[in-house]
């Protein structure tokens, strides 16, 4: 390990994995890809082998559901398919500085090559600034045949702009070391976490992927996002009739915690 590298990778077996495809879903804008991961894991009970911990995320600890304190770290889990096994990336955070997050894309990447990780996909959030009603995804890849078949599964592709964070250069440090990346974006206004953005997400993905996932959950967390945005649209049609309502007490409205 380097001297400036902060990052320590606890791995608890190293599961023997055939064709396996790394799908990625960090806290960002939204929770789009970590509320779509999350799901994954949850509905195809993958199995965690390894945590990564490092000194560029915030620095502060998390209760868990049983009441105990855990350093904040990203998980890699497992789960065993037909064609292909699949991993996936779920976290608590993304790195604070660009360096630690480059440090970072490079150690997960040399992860996927001890492990013969050939695709990696990145989840994301396309962010407009609107609420709207309908879920586009978005998509770009580093292999131009990949984006020509994006439209067989009805994925927008980008053909400017940049993705931010982790979830771009994961696939762009695994492009110079000939890994196959794919980030596929929800529309989401970036205001509120974004189950349905989430959804719309992870629909393209088990098309992609020929997955069968049961999204019932995801699909009442969705109801609540369209419910939140009501509320919010409501509120800021109140506002306008009313500017002596502010907008910290419409946050405490909401029950916002900053």
């Amino acid at each position: 390990m380097s001297s400036h590298s902060r990052i320590i990778v606890e791995i608890f077996e190293t599961p023997k994995l055939k064709n396996p495809i790394l799908i990625c879903g960090l806290p960002g804008s939204g929770f789009v890809g970590k509320l779509a991961v999350d799901h994954a894991i949850d509905e195809l009970k993958a199995i965690p082998f390894a945590s990564i911990f490092s000194s560029a995320f915030p620095p502060q600890v998390l209760i868990q559901s049983d009441g105990t304190a855990d350093l904040m770290k990203n998980v890699l889990y497992y789960s065993k398919g037909k064609s292909h096994d699949l991993i996936f990336l779920s976290g608590d955070a993304q790195p604070v500085t660009p360096e630690s997050e480059y440090e970072m894309a490079d150690e997960l990447t040399k992860i996927c090559e001890k492990l013969g990780v050939k695709t990696i996909y990145t989840l994301a959030a396309y962010i407009t600034g609107t609420f709207t009603k309908s879920q586009q995804v978005y998509g770009t890849s580093t292999s131009p045949n990949i984006v020509k078949d994006f439209s067989k599964y009805g994925i927008h592709s980008m053909n400017s702009g940049s993705i931010t964070g982790m979830n771009g250069l994961i696939i762009g440090v695994g492009k110079r070391k000939g890994i196959i990346g794919i980030c596929l974006l929800g529309e989401t206004s970036g205001y509120v976490v974004d189950a349905k953005a989430s959804k719309a997400v992870l629909e393209t993905l088990t098309k992609m992927l020929d997955l069968k996932l049961d999204l019932s959950s995801l699909s009442k967390k969705a109801q609540d996002t369209e419910q939140l945005v009501k509320t919010i649209e409501e509120q800021m049609g109140q506002r306008q009739q009313d500017p002596s309502l502010t907008l910290s007490q419409q946050d405490k409205k909401l029950g916002y915690i900053s």
